[in-house]
């Protein structure tokens, strides 16, 4: 049986790297999905500016409207907290930062740990309430899939399991550690082949939309 070192070495190590060329391999391989689809040429004249109209389009959608707001006020509250959260606990955590400087060799200041820390939990609290939210919802628990549960599930974890392995909950340091890491580089693993993988092509869809709608002249 592996010791909890030896698992800790295997998923810094070889579980890393795999994780890491299934993602960008994925990645690569659903945006190429996404522009063999293709575009029928449009023979009539551009009313307006596909580019522009595509940039204010990314800008536009990533703004909700005081209609939407007001329909769905608990949703979007809770989303744009988690992915601030999620956001800040990535890229804002100074172990962090130092994997992503040995990774890339860029670096950059990191928040104060307290900090992070509180953001990881507000943003663990902003994804239970979504849960319970659309359990509650009679039309979005009907909508609701297994594949959305699971796609909650390994979102949350890496948040859950960073968390634990910071307060040194339950376990030994090695094996907490090398249980977070483990939770991130299943999420690695799933993001492009499930809904996650907007992460990556959300700005190319809302460019897209924005750009059609510019060519025939309409508001997007």
């Amino acid at each position: 049986m592996m010791s909890e070192i030896a698992l800790l070495e295997w998923v810094r190590g070889p579980g890393f790297q795999i994780a890491t060329i299934i993602l960008v391999v994925g990645v690569i391989i659903r945006i190429f999905e996404i522009l063999m689809l293709g575009r029928k040429s449009n023979l009539a004249e551009a009313k307006g500016s596909e580019f522009a109209s595509g940039m204010r389009t990314i800008v536009t959608r990533s703004v909700p409207t005081a209609e939407s707001f007001k329909r769905s006020s608990l949703t979007i509250v809770a989303g744009y907290v988690f992915h601030f959260g999620l956001f800040v606990t990535i890229f804002l955590y100074a172990p962090h930062i130092l994997l992503i400087k040995g990774v890339t060799g860029l670096a950059w200041p990191a928040l104060p740990t307290p900090v992070v820390d509180i953001v990881a939990v507000v943003s663990i609290i902003a994804l239970l309430v979504v849960l319970v939210h659309r359990f509650n919802n009679k039309v979005l628990r009907y909508l609701t899939t297994s594949g959305d549960l699971f796609a909650w599930f390994v979102t949350i974890a890496p948040l859950v399991t960073g968390y634990i392995a910071f307060h040194r909950i339950g376990m030994s340091g090695p094996a907490l550690l090398a249980v977070h890491i483990l939770s991130v580089e299943l999420l690695m693993v799933v993001l492009p082949f499930t809904k996650l993988a907007h992460a990556f092509t959300i700005f190319m869809a809302r460019w897209y939309n924005g750009a059609i709608s510019g060519y025939r002249g309409v508001q997007s």
